[in-house]
């Protein structure tokens, strides 16, 4: 029988119509639509980063033991099939059943590549950016593929019993694949000539350790009986310079206008700075708030967090910087990490999608919290040839270079962001930046402002 006519049996098969072929497929036929199936993935899969790209083998082949665990679940779930009496004329065996269900699950393939790429580029319809119509679509698509072979099962004489496990450890596999094997087929790379490609060697690692060294012990002590501020600013995603660009200009606004010369710790991951900056990871983080805890008046001093990236609808910040692993950051291990350091006065602004989930678990009363966007929407401006982003420009780039007080700035911001939202063409509506005053950081901030506002004036930077 024609690779064709399995092909157009297995979508068939996937609208739940009974196959119109017999036998088993050539051993050429099923490698043949598995190399379809991975071919389709993969030039769709190149289609989510826009710009050069390199191709990640292990990222590619990592999943593929799912296939192995499938094969043996399904050949478990037929196998009774073979010593009964079937009427003649219909699939049979486990090489048939694999040859259907991959053809099968190609319409599911192109429909989540397409989601994927539509999220990779920022355009992903709001409707589907988190919320229940997002889950509904996803749960939507595995209840689809389970139902399918589950059907397929049963058309191939699997007894109920069979088919159920068949369906439970299809849910399992697909389940453990999009928690552990998160990485994509393929990763974003500079042009030739736009920049320094970072390459992960044990040079790397051992300048990282001396610079972590060096950074730290240069930061400046705290001044007996002044508020000072100490910042720490943390970029962990290196493919789009945005954050590059975000993280410096908020470095520098916060040694000027708060007198914190020498008291701001960069975290950034991007090539142009592997060299000259500590990396953006999570242990960093801790690392970093445990070495400015040790450094300041942790009763009187303030510390501001400045975080910029992308944000998903979890909460968690994006981190990347290939080939190096990176772990995304929580709110959670933020709060963790500034309470085990006994840092009493923070104000923490975090510029990314969906940043309002951070409001909560960081809040307290000695903690002012601003963000990008509430928990429902996301953020603008993050794109690869933004220059900043809408609430990092507004709130730090123009109105804290006009006042010391983090509330007027962010109030002053807020308009300032929703017209420009709104003049960009922002699809899914008003990010709506959130903002929470604890009760005792605010006569803090209070002293603050009025030892900055009798300080000489600098040039801005």
């Amino acid at each position: 029988m024609k690779f064709s006519k399995w092909l157009i049996e297995g979508l068939r098969a996937g609208v739940f119509l009974r196959p119109r072929v017999s036998g088993s497929p050539l051993p050429m036929q099923l490698v043949g639509i598995a190399l379809l199936a991975a071919a389709i993935e993969l030039a769709l899969a190149r289609l989510e980063i826009d710009g050069a790209a390199s191709f990640n083998l292990r990222a590619w082949l990592a999943p593929w033991w799912s296939t192995g665990v499938l094969v043996v679940l399904a050949w478990w779930a037929v196998q009774p099939a073979a010593a009964m009496e079937l009427e003649p004329q219909r699939p049979a065996g486990v090489a048939a059943w694999m040859m259907l269900w991959m053809g099968a699950m190609l319409p599911a393939t192109l429909v989540g590549q397409a989601l994927s790429i539509l999220q990779a580029r920022g355009q992903l319809p709001a409707f589907l950016q988190g919320g229940w119509m997002a889950w509904a679509v996803y749960v939507g698509m595995y209840a689809w593929a389970l139902a399918v072979a589950v059907r397929l099962a049963r058309l191939f004489g699997a007894p109920r019993l069979r088919a159920g496990v068949l369906a439970g450890g299809l849910l399992t596999v697909l389940a453990i694949t999009a928690w552990q094997f998160e990485e994509r087929p393929w990763y974003a790379e500079r042009p030739p000539g736009d920049g320094p490609k970072f390459e992960l060697s044990q040079d790397a690692f051992e300048s990282q350790q001396a610079l972590w060294r060096q950074t730290v012990s240069q930061l400046a002590p705290e001044r007996a009986g002044v508020v000072d501020v100490y910042g720490l600013v943390f970029a962990p995603y290196a493919p789009e310079d945005v954050f590059l660009r975000e993280s410096a200009m908020v470095a520098g606004v916060l040694a000027s206008r708060f007198d914190a010369q020498g008291r701001v710790l960069h975290l950034i991951n991007n090539a142009a700075t592997a060299s000259t900056h500590p990396w953006a990871t999570r242990q960093n983080l801790e690392r970093a708030i445990e070495a400015i805890g040790a450094r300041m008046d942790r009763e009187r001093d303030v510390l501001v967090v400045y975080m910029t990236s992308h944000g998903a609808s979890d909460f968690k910040l994006a981190a990347y910087h290939w080939p190096l692993a990176v772990e995304p950051v929580s709110p959670g291990e933020l709060r963790a990490a500034l309470d085990k350091a006994g840092i009493r006065h923070r104000v923490i602004a975090v510029s990314a999608c969906y940043s309002g989930g951070w409001v909560g678990p960081l809040a307290d009363p000695g903690t002012l919290v601003m963000t990008a966007a509430d928990e429902r929407n996301t953020s603008y401006g993050c794109g690869r040839l933004s220059p900043l982003t809408f609430f990092g420009r507004a709130l730090f780039d123009e109105e804290l270079r006009k006042t010391h007080s983090f509330e007027k700035a962010f109030a002053a911001a807020v308009p300032v962001i929703k017209k420009r939202e709104e003049e960009g063409g922002k699809p899914d509506g008003f990010s709506n930046p959130q903002i929470s005053v604890g009760a005792a950081i605010a006569p803090v901030l209070k002293e603050l402002e009025t030892r900055l506002e009798a300080l000489p004036k600098k040039a801005a930077p």
